[in-house]
C-alpha cells in the first residue's frame, strides 16, 4: 500500500508562533515541511460571536502516515485552545519532491 502525500493547514495568530509552531513539528519530524504565510485575516464563529482576527496561515507538508502523530504534535504545541488543523491529499508532484517528503517524516 502506498503511502499518500497531505498538505496540511493550520492558522496562528503571528509569524512568531508559527515559527515555533513549524520548528518544533519539523524536529519531530512530523513534517517535512511548514511554510508560514503571513498576512490572513480570519472571520469565524467563536463563543457565540462572530470573530475577526489577524492570522498567520501554515502550510504543512507530511505523508498520511504520519497524521496522527501530527495531529498529536499540534496539540501539544499549538496555542489555540481548538486549532485549525486539516489536511487534503495531494494527488500529484514532482517525483523527486515527494520522495524527499517521504524520506524527511520516516520514523
Amino acid at each position: 500500500m502506498s503511502d499518500t502525500p497531505l498538505l496540511a493547514f493550520t492558522t496562528l495568530g503571528s509569524t512568531e508562533d508559527a515559527r515555533r509552531l513549524v520548528r518544533a513539528l519539523v524536529d519531530e519530524r512530523v513534517v517535512a515541511c511548514g511554510t508560514i504565510v503571513p498576512g490572513a485575516t480570519s472571520i469565524f464563529w467563536w463563543q457565540e460571536m462572530v470573530q475577526e482576527e489577524a492570522e498567520v496561515v501554515v502550510l504543512l507538508k507530511t505523508m498520511a502516515s504520519r497524521w496522527e502523530a501530527l495531529a498529536d504534535a499540534v496539540r501539544r504545541h499549538h496555542p489555540y485552545e481548538v486549532p485549525e488543523l486539516i489536511a487534503v491529499p495531494v494527488g500529484r508532484g514532482l517525483d523527486a519532491y515527494l520522495a524527499w517528503l517521504a524520506r524527511e517524516v520516516t520514523p
